[in-house]
């Protein structure tokens, strides 16, 4: 992707362009067009965490619920080298539940009110699979 979005842009460099997303509020029911860049992303569940729908952020997992479907995902490309912002949880996404580093496939950026440790000391983690 960040390959097709360098080439669709002038002057832009492969070296600085990163990836970026940011998690949508819609269900992939109510999604209807394809984005103007990016993709979108659905079907992802998140592990030893929930999610806020109201406001976009991680929150603490209810009760006997082990996995959370998350909303629609835009993955999209930026051409900027400055760091993310700090405050927002780097969550990796495994294939499926046994986290290696066979089925590690990459890091989403999700919106959080407690420090980033907090997830990490969870072990919060997005599943493409949960079986």
């Amino acid at each position: 992707m960040r390959q097709e979005v360098t080439r669709a842009h002038k002057g832009w460099a492969l070296d600085t362009v990163t990836l970026h997303n940011e998690v949508l509020k819609q269900t992939k029911e109510e999604v209807t067009a394809s984005p103007t860049e990016g993709v979108y992303v659905y079907g992802l569940y998140l592990d030893g965490a929930g999610w806020d729908k109201r406001n976009g952020k991680l929150a603490e997992s209810s009760p006997k619920v082990l996995f959370v479907l998350l909303p629609v995902v835009h993955i999209f490309a930026i051409n900027s080298t400055s760091p993310k912002d700090p405050k927002l949880y780097t969550c990796p996404v495994y294939k499926k539940p046994r986290r290696t580093d066979l089925t590690y496939v990459t890091p989403l950026w999700l919106r959080t009110v407690q420090p980033p440790d907090h997830w990490i000391l969870r072990g919060v983690a997005l599943l493409c699979d949960i079986k």
